[in-house]
């Protein structure tokens, strides 16, 4: 290590150590101040780690943090970087809190924005990409699924030695060749039956012919064993597979991959994929069953990922919704809660979230109107436009209210009749919400009160 390094680690390590003593927690700047001394200051820290990157648009956070779970049952070091913190000075700042270690197989688990992952491959080479899925979000950061993808792909070139692991059940993921080696999970738990997408469905034409894809599967959305029935466009086969469903409610499921048994202790089929994709990085790096099913049934929740949080009385579950997909995945997740819930939704437009909020008109709000839902408020910087959207999708003018401010939205929440209350929230406004549930001393750091 030469002297420009060592300096670069040495004030980077003194700036994380001023901040967590005098102000309580990190940042980016340590890695900021390490790079502007050494630039390649990353190659330099990373060099001992075997590094998997986690890309794609939903399911990143708690898919980074299963496996790292599951590695951690098994391996000495796995270092992770906490949400937010995926850009390359954040990055940084995530190395430069490791500790020491000799003769150790050590991880470094990244979870990475689709659009930095090109930037942050300049610097740091993984052996290992793992694909979530690719859905329509924020179309004013990311453009087209299409473009997406290229960004994720050019992303992973850069190692081109790294295998990537991907869903095979996203016929995006199979649409081109890369210059990586690729391997694929996925479901195969029901019996072929014919069947399509429905109609509002992105993502379902064939990248060979552009003929309309038919399904033998359907997850949810575009996911599922598909095919072409004009040309031989088909899912690839899979190395990694979910056989069976054993059982799923609103905050569990359990399950079969390649033979073994497992659960987590969130609900929603798409928490079952991202069990499912940790579970491949565990397999390809040789953890066993056992080790597997521990890291799985870890019980912390992810920040805005089903956390509960306790509101005079009110047991109130977070989650964090972005796009059409999502929210409806969120949905289907609500509808088995064997218990009656109030709902409440906000909305912000801000550039962490997506400034166009034109997805909502695409999420499945209609299904609410379905559900009995006694009571529902809207709120954050856009709740006007959510409460338009509960009001088309059915929800009664008489069970709606709506307020922008969130101590306001608080104490709507504290008397909302029913004892359980889903809060579904874009981004900036779970950070919001939870900043302000933090100083009214409903949860401390980080973790619920209590």
């Amino acid at each position: 290590m030469g002297i420009r390094s060592q300096f670069a680690i040495a004030v980077g390590k003194t700036a994380q150590w001023g901040l967590k003593t005098f102000f309580k927690g990190g940042s980016s700047l340590p890695g900021k101040l390490a790079l502007s001394i050494d630039p390649h200051i990353l190659d330099t820290l990373a060099k001992d780690y075997q590094v998997v990157v986690v890309t794609g648009t939903n399911g990143k956070t708690l898919t980074t943090a299963l496996t790292v779970n599951i590695l951690r049952q098994q391996f000495d070091e796995v270092l992770t970087n906490p949400t937010g913190a995926n850009m390359v000075q954040g990055i940084v700042s995530t190395f430069l809190q490791a500790k020491a270690g000799k003769g150790q197989k050590k991880f470094a688990v990244l979870e990475i924005d689709e659009a930095s992952l090109s930037r942050v491959t300049e610097y740091i080479k993984p052996e290992l990409f793992l694909f979530t899925n690719i859905f329509r979000d924020q179309m004013d950061r990311y453009g087209e699924i299409y473009t997406t993808y290229k960004m994720i792909v050019d992303g992973a070139a850069k190692s081109p030695n790294a295998t990537i692991i991907s869903n095979g059940d996203s016929p995006i993921f199979n649409s081109v060749e890369t210059v990586n080696p690729r391997r694929y999970y996925g479901f195969d738990h029901e019996e072929d039956h014919e069947q399509m997408a429905h109609y509002n469905t992105d993502g379902v034409l064939c990248p060979k012919c552009h003929h309309i894809l038919h399904y033998k599967m359907i997850t949810y959305a575009n996911l599922g064993k598909y095919y072409c029935p004009n040309c031989d466009f088909k899912r690839p086969e899979l190395d990694y597979r979910l056989t069976e469903m054993k059982r799923m409610d609103n905050k569990s499921a359990d399950f079969v991959i390649d033979g073994n048994e497992y659960g987590i202790e969130v609900g929603g089929m798409y928490n079952v994929y991202n069990a499912l994709a940790a579970t491949a990085v565990a397999e390809y790096y040789g953890v066993v069953p056992e080790k597997i099913r521990q890291g799985l049934g870890y019980d912390e929740k992810v920040f805005g990922r089903q956390e509960v949080i306790e509101i005079d009385g009110k047991s109130c579950t977070l989650v964090l919704v972005k796009n059409p997909v999502g929210i409806n995945q969120v949905i289907d997740m609500m509808g088995h809660a064997p218990y009656p819930f109030s709902l409440v939704a906000l909305l912000n437009a801000n550039y962490a979230d997506g400034i166009d909020v034109s997805w909502i008109w695409d999420g499945e709000f209609e299904r609410f109107a379905d559900m009995e839902i006694p009571a529902v408020i809207a709120g954050g910087d856009r709740h006007t436009d959510m409460a338009l959207r509960l009001k088309v999708a059915g929800i009664a003018e008489d069970k709606l209210t709506q307020s922008k401010e969130l101590t306001d939205v608080i104490e709507k929440i504290k008397q909302l009749p029913t004892d359980h209350v889903y809060i579904l929230a874009t981004y900036t406004a779970v950070l919001q919400l939870r900043k302000e549930l933090a100083s009214q001393g409903f949860i401390k750091g980080g973790m619920n009160r209590g």
